[in-house]
């Protein structure tokens, strides 16, 4: 619980910072500016308030890692979903106007995620989870997005260290590999999900193996 609220706060804070020209900046979402991004956060805060009121009337069936699908192929931006969040981002007009929409909703997300017994199965896209494994699959999702708001305004606030290291360690769970530990906890984020190539000395950290298995794609 407190992994969800140390990397929501610091995403969210970061958001706060932009400025308004750094909402047309690409983000490191294929097909996406940052407003985008802004947009899917908005709709990803939405989702944390619905599911952590829909209690299921069954036990987990899925844990913080099996919470996740495991895919190859990079996503193109062409998905429908993609581009709906597009659309809903360009009607916002005002980049300010989306942000203000995250800071509202966010805190909302944030304060129920505090709020929230750890141990209640809640259900969320016809899986059953307890809200505890739900809110620490968030971790990976708000540490990447941090990384991916953040892919072309190097001057801005990443991902806390904490946020970044619990990302790093689910990920290896939901994939059974641990990374080299040469890598850093982001450069091992950013390759592992194929946000960027490995130089060729880390593909040599990492082997032939693992080279052969990335990305991994998280759905």
């Amino acid at each position: 619980m407190d992994g969800f609220s140390l990397s929501w706060a610091a995403l969210r804070a970061a958001v706060a910072e932009l400025r308004e020209e750094d909402f047309a900046r690409p983000s490191g979402c294929t097909g996406w500016l940052v407003r985008d991004l802004v947009c899917h956060l908005v709709i990803d805060a939405q989702d944390v308030l619905i599911t952590l009121v829909t209690p299921a009337d069954t036990g987990p069936t899925r844990d913080a890692a099996t919470y996740w699908q495991v895919g190859r192929t990079p996503p193109t931006g062409d998905d429908p979903l993609d581009a709906l969040t597009v659309r809903l981002a360009a009607a916002y007009g005002d980049p300010a106007l989306l942000a203000f929409h995250l800071d509202d909703v966010g805190a909302a997300a944030g304060r129920a995620a505090e709020l929230a017994d750890p141990a209640l199965p809640v259900e969320t896209q016809g899986q059953v989870l307890t809200a505890g494994d739900y809110l620490t699959a968030y971790v990976l999702e708000w540490t990447l997005h941090h990384l991916d708001l953040t892919a072309d305004l190097p001057e801005a606030a990443g991902p806390p260290a904490e946020g970044l290291a619990r990302a790093r360690a689910l990920l290896e769970r939901i994939t059974g590999t641990p990374f080299p530990a040469a890598l850093s906890d982001r450069d091992a984020l950013l390759i592992g999900t194929g946000r960027r190539a490995p130089t060729p000395a880390e593909r040599s950290a990492l082997g032939g193996a693992l080279v052969d298995r990335i990305p991994f794609v998280l759905g």
